[in-house]
């Protein structure tokens, strides 16, 4: 009996529901791990928004209200503008995947027409992956790239000197006018900045000794309790560089440690500071660079605070998948496409910092 339109149609969205989880043998991945998107894009982690872009309501000042005061002065009330507004574009991703009415009719029997569902599915994730993953450290090519999401090189910026001194890249985003003027978002204030820093050297004396400062510098805690749009608890901070510099750290923890056992590489996948994990981010490797985008350069080193940088997305396109349609001028060729509107934002630029090893 041969198989109608509909039929095929309804036979595909029946055995998408089969496949579940995506588990599967394969060597096409170009990266070892893609550590970002694994931990983002669980749904108990994401956030989701509405209407034509994604805003948020900045408070970067006090009124000043408080002062000491004596018995029966007069009051003095002070109503001040301490809230500032931010605002980024949607950007679009899709992937998709198709499948050919006679290789339905060649795969009979649900369990190979599951496999060969799951090798096009799993092809079009992992093509999806890749991309969202290069997205979130890259940042769009220049002002005329209205497609690229703003990743961490949006946000984060480089400064040779300690402090919060992050400064924008000129040209980036031409859907905020005044990113070069204001900052990332369009907004301007001098709390509006990342923590920056330069090192000589992988040492104790060097790099280590600025990640402490780093630290102390980016841990703010308010004094009253403020809601905010993320919650829960977990491994919020990370801390991203390249290949080589993770392995010139591991030297230094295996340095000052005389009781490493019989473990040769006691530290691999290890290594933290102050309790927040090290992590190897492929993507930062200096052999990983992708036309157009920044050049990657060893040594960089990125704090970043998952509670305030975040992916949002549109409600109601997250990773939505249609149901499969013919493929126009090809009448036995069915299409699946998977889509989603989103942009990654932070909330709290204070909080996030880079740091960068000085030129040779």
């Amino acid at each position: 009996m041969n198989l109608t339109d509909d039929q095929i149609k309804d036979l595909a969205l029946s055995t998408q529901k089969e496949l579940g989880k995506l588990k599967f043998n394969q060597i096409a991945q170009k990266l070892q791990h893609y550590d970002v998107m694994g931990k983002i894009m669980k749904k108990d982690k994401v956030q989701f928004d509405s209407g034509n872009g994604i805003q948020r309501n900045i408070m970067v000042d006090n009124s000043g209200a408080a002062r000491n005061t004596g018995l029966y002065a007069k009051d003095a009330v002070n109503v001040a503008d301490v809230m500032k507004q931010m605002n980024i574009p949607w950007r679009h991703t899709t992937t998709n995947y198709a499948f050919e009415r006679r290789e339905m009719a060649m795969n009979r029997g649900a369990s190979r027409i599951v496999n060969l569902m799951k090798v096009r599915r799993t092809d079009a994730f992992l093509a999806l992956i890749e991309l969202m993953e290069k997205n979130f450290w890259g940042a769009p090519v220049d002002s005329q790239d209205t497609l690229t999401p703003f990743g961490v090189r949006y946000w984060l910026n480089k400064n040779a000197a300690v402090g919060g001194n992050g400064v924008s890249y000129a040209g980036f985003d031409s859907d905020c006018p005044d990113y070069e003027a204001n900052g990332p978002g369009g907004l301007s204030h001098p709390k509006w900045h990342n923590f920056t820093g330069q090192y000589a050297s992988v040492s104790k004396n060097s790099l280590v000794a600025l990640m402490r400062r780093t630290h102390r510098m980016i841990k703010f805690e308010s004094p009253v309790d403020v809601p905010d749009y993320r919650k829960g608890k977990g491994q919020q901070y990370r801390i991203y560089t390249d290949l080589a510099t993770v392995e010139a750290i591991e030297k230094i923890g295996e340095s000052q440690n005389e009781n490493l056992g019989r473990d040769l590489a006691p530290y691999d996948d290890s290594m933290t500071f102050r309790r927040h994990p090290i992590v190897w981010c492929p993507q930062l490797d200096p052999d990983n660079e992708n036309e157009g985008e920044p050049v990657n350069v060893e040594g960089d080193i990125y704090f970043i605070n998952f509670a305030w940088f975040y992916p949002v997305f549109l409600k109601g396109e997250y990773l939505r998948e249609a149901e499969p349609k013919l493929a126009p001028d090809q009448h036995t060729v069915f299409v699946n496409h998977i889509d989603l509107t989103w942009n990654i934002l932070c909330t709290d630029l204070r909080r996030q910092a880079v740091l960068w090893k000085a030129p040779a």
